[in-house]
C-alpha cells in the first residue's frame, strides 16, 4: 500500500520541479528521524512545548509530500502535545514505522 499520495505528490514536483524534489526529498529524509526524536525526547521529559513543536513540524512536512498517514499520526500527537497529554500509546512506534515506508517510497520516486 502506498504511504504516498501520487496527485500531491505529482503537484509539488510540478511546482518544484524535477531538479529540485530530488533535494526536498533528501533534506525531509535527513530531518524527519530529528523530528521523531525531539518529538521522543519531549514525551520522556514531559516537555509539551518540544513535544507539540516537533509533531507540528513534521505533520506539515509529511503533508507536502502527500505522506498523509505520517501527516495524521503526527497531527494527532500534535494535539496531543497541545493538551500536554502524554499518555500516547504506540502512536510514536506506529509514526516511526509509517515515516520508514514514506522514506522508502520517497526514495524510490526521487528522479
Amino acid at each position: 500500500m502506498s504511504q504516498i499520495d501520487m496527485h500531491v505528490f505529482n503537484e509539488l514536483k510540478d511546482t518544484a520541479g524535477e531538479d529540485f524534489i530530488g533535494e526536498l526529498i533528501d533534506t525531509f529524509i535527513d530531518d524527519a528521524p530529528n523530528m521523531i526524536a525531539q518529538i521522543r525526547t519531549g514525551l520522556e521529559k514531559q516537555d509539551a512545548d518540544v513535544f507539540r513543536r516537533a509533531a507540528h513540524s513534521l505533520k506539515s512536512n509529511a503533508a507536502t509530500f502527500g505522506a498523509t498517514d505520517l501527516a495524521a499520526l503526527a497531527r494527532e500527537l500534535e494535539g496531543f502535545g497541545r493538551e500536554a497529554n502524554f499518555d500516547i500509546g504506540d502512536r510514536l512506534e506506529k509514526l516511526e514505522v509509517v515515516f520508514q515506508q514514506v522514506a522508502g517510497q520517497l526514495g524510490n520516486l526521487k528522479p
